[in-house]
């Protein structure tokens, strides 16, 4: 790995700890995730260069610091009050420890940081793509990619819910148990996109990113620490861990995609296995179910057949039909429809599929093109596979994927009839 992967790595790592203990010690989470960013980029400049520091976790918190206090400084001076409320201010930040002195980061800072991201005055998707910006350490860049929105409005975004964060005045904590239960659904979805970007990048030349997935799964094992008792908790983390168990087999040795039926599943992850379907046994003996939990027994179901034909399919789709009782998801019913047409036949899957094409959250994106054109493939109807693979090529901004459906069309085009 390059120094510069190396360094890229490390900060994604420290990014939240640090930020987290700034926010606690600051109060005002806009201003140290402002100074926290520019403390990454100084060390993504140096760094590589100049090597990283014995203690890195102390040299951000210490850079953040000094841009904190010169913020301070400058704005003291604008207002050129010296009213004794701003003298302490000033005694309290006048001192920023050395670099080298180690930074205590509380176990819960960012686990509250997790929860602040997903304040109720923000709206659900101002919320996740806070969260993905300061826990999973996405740039803004990466964040309007997740979203389909360019860079411009997402940064504006992304500036009004650190606003509205501020302008809240809520203390930097671990919340109470009546504010866990309101925000706990969109914390989940936001460690579950962000586990989804490291799975299977949204764009760039990479097929994977494991340094967020492994947040991902960091973050849902402290928040079930927190909350052991909840459900939906446990299934998203099972649901985690039998998705990853699979990523050493999901390309090649030239990072090409390699399909689900078509991997290695020796090479799968046997304890990542064991454990998401352990949880998963668990779940289905505490009651009534929710939709994580019904995905982990799906990705349960896959990864405990030996072969990709003793895949149980009949299974598959009736806890696809048991998790479209929750939501109204258009990427549910992609997968359904795969489901259908492994049971019933490709005929039966594209018949489904035109239930989709009316949708506008979906409609036009790559994965039906691809859905589609895959099943028309299994149908035998090559011209039409190809035409909407190729589609699905020219929508999709991920390299591998992009270079999976392309080689899919050249074999289907050079084929013998």
């Amino acid at each position: 790995m390059s120094a510069s992967r190396d360094t890229e790595h490390l900060l994604r790592e420290l990014a939240p700890q640090v930020l987290g203990a700034v926010a606690r010690k600051h109060r005002d989470f806009a201003a140290a995730e402002d100074a926290v960013q520019e403390a990454l980029i100084a060390a993504a400049a140096q760094w590589p260069s100049q090597g990283v520091p014995a203690n890195p976790r102390g040299w951000l918190y210490h850079v953040a610091l000094r841009r904190i206090t010169d913020q301070l400084r400058s704005e003291v001076a604008r207002r050129d009050r010296e009213t004794r409320a701003s003298s302490e201010l000033w005694a309290e930040w006048a001192f920023v420890p050395p670099p080298d002195e180690e930074l205590v980061v509380d176990g819960d800072d960012t686990l509250a940081l997790l929860f602040m991201c997903c304040h109720p005055s923000l709206t659900h998707a101002s919320a996740i793509a806070l969260t993905l910006r300061a826990v999973g350490g996405l740039t803004t860049a990466e964040t309007a990619s997740a979203f389909l929105v360019p860079e411009a409005t997402m940064a504006q975004r992304i500036s009004r819910a650190k606003q509205a964060i501020k302008a809240s005045d809520e203390p930097f904590r671990l919340p109470s148990e009546r504010e866990r239960a309101e925000r706990l659904a969109s914390v989940l979805h936001v460690l579950y996109l962000i586990f989804n970007e490291g799975y299977s990048a949204s764009s760039g030349a990479a097929a994977y990113r494991a340094d967020l997935s492994r947040e991902a799964i960091r973050l849902t094992r402290m928040l079930r620490r927190l909350l052991p008792d909840d459900a939906e908790t446990t299934g998203l983390l099972a649901l985690m861990l039998l998705t990853d168990a699979r990523r050493p087999a999901r390309t090649g040795a030239g990072g090409e995609l390699i399909p689900l039926d078509e991997q290695d599943r020796s090479a799968w992850d046997t304890a990542l296995i064991a454990e998401g379907v352990a949880l998963v046994s668990d779940l289905f003996h505490g009651g009534a179910l929710g939709a994580y939990q019904l995905q982990a027994a799906i990705a349960a179901v896959h990864d405990t057949a030996a072969r990709a034909e003793d895949t149980d399919w009949p299974e598959i789709l009736a806890l696809y039909d048991a998790l479209l009782q929750f939501a109204d998801n258009p990427a549910v019913s992609l997968n359904r429809a795969v489901a259908i047409a492994m049971v019933h036949g490709p005929a039966a899957g594209l018949d489904e599929l035109t239930r989709l094409d009316g949708d506008a959250r979906i409609a036009g994106q790559y994965r039906l093109d691809g859905v589609r054109g895959h099943l028309y493939e299994r149908l035998g109807d090559r011209e039409r596979a190809i035409a909407h693979l190729r589609a699905a090529a020219e929508r999709t901004m991920s390299v591998p994927e992009r270079d999976y459906l392309l080689l899919k069309v050249a074999r289907l085009e050079h084929a013998p009839r």
